[in-house]
């Protein structure tokens, strides 16, 4: 009887540890299974897969075409395995097709809806501009299965700039300031909350304005030399949006040596991509009168006034402004962009 109950018990102990086992390999594959995929169910990226894609334009944005003789994104960027063409002859063997809203906005392009999809070709809708400049997009509703816009939640974003680590000379931006407070605009309309701002705003600081608005245009080669003159730049963005952050404060600001004061989205935003004190947002005054109030200190300052320019010990500034290097991008991020994904509401989307 001793036998038979320990034999049971050995039986019991043995299934049990199979059971766990067999449970702690489920678990095991399960979360392996989660590691490697991202929120949209795809796989996760690997900065050395690079499956060969091509990636065909439908129209050149704002009509200004650029060569692509040759292995354009391996030659000028080091991308490998990316094929960018034009040619809509090459539709039935573009892995993505890319449409910009501009042209479709103006209806200078438009969808090839009379031709047959290729299995597994999908459709990507880009666009730079703000949401309140994209006109009706409901029209687009179950047409394309990928964003590349600015905004950090696209499945490609393009940002107007970026950060890279400094490597270079540093330029000592602080000194010789002329200007307290300088903006450039041309698009100057009353409706803009930029436009309540900086009429506030010039009530308590002096503040030199270039640009068409006040007939005293900028050659480009002065712009940057004019604003390092500048101890702060308005980068005050014409529509406030999520994620739009454009060269006023890139280029205007961080290569001109002016701290940037800003406005557009919440200031979050800006230290998602931003150096961190490398900036003023106008969100964070009670009033414009003590904003204004903070910059003449700030000016008056000059330790304190130099602490916004720190960083430039670490990271240095490159624009994206060429659409080749926009486009070979795609490939960079090709194998592990959604498979299936559909935009049901682009317009959803883009007001989100």
């Amino acid at each position: 009887m001793m036998a038979c109950g320990t034999s049971r018990r050995n039986k019991k102990v043995l299934l049990y540890l199979i059971f766990c086992v067999a449970y702690i390999c489920l678990l095991y594959s399960w979360t392996g299974h989660l590691k490697t995929r991202t929120k949209n169910g795809t796989s996760a990226c690997s900065s050395s897969n690079h499956t060969p894609a091509t990636i065909l334009l439908w129209h050149w944005p704002f009509g200004k075409a650029y060569p692509l003789n040759g292995n354009v994104c391996w030659n000028l960027y080091k991308i490998p395995g990316c094929k960018v063409v034009d040619q809509h002859s090459e539709f039935l063997n573009a892995d993505i097709v890319v449409f910009h809203q501009k042209e479709l906005a103006l209806k200078k392009q438009k969808l090839p809806l009379n031709l047959a999809r290729p299995l597994g070709q999908r459709w990507l809708w880009m666009s730079l501009e703000a949401p309140q400049n994209h006109g009706n997009l409901s029209q687009f509703a179950n047409l394309f299965n990928l964003t590349m816009s600015y905004r950090r939640d696209a499945d490609i974003t393009l940002p107007y700039g970026e950060l890279q680590p400094q490597d270079g000379e540093i330029e000592d931006f602080s000194m010789n300031k002329t200007n307290l407070l300088c903006w450039v605009v041309s698009n100057f309309k009353s409706r803009h909350k930029r436009s309540e701002v900086y009429r506030e705003l010039s009530a308590f600081v002096k503040i030199t304005v270039y640009g068409r608005w006040k007939n005293a245009r900028l050659p480009s080669a002065s712009l940057l030399p004019t604003i390092s003159r500048c101890y702060f730049y308005l980068a005050f963005e014409n529509s406030i949006s999520k994620d739009y952050i454009t060269e006023k404060l890139w280029r205007n600001s961080y290569l001109g040596g002016a701290i940037p004061v800003v406005l557009g989205p919440p200031v979050e935003d800006y230290k998602a991509v931003a150096p961190p004190h490398s900036f003023i947002h106008v969100d964070d005054f009670a009033s414009v009168k003590e904003l204004g109030t903070y910059l003449q200190e700030l000016a008056a300052d000059r330790e304190r006034y130099q602490e916004f320019f720190r960083w430039r010990q670490k990271w240095k500034v490159k624009l994206n402004t060429d659409w080749r290097e926009r486009l070979c991008k795609i490939c960079t991020k090709y194998h592990c962009l959604p498979q299936q994904k559909v935009y049901s509401d682009l317009d959803a989307w883009n007001n989100g």
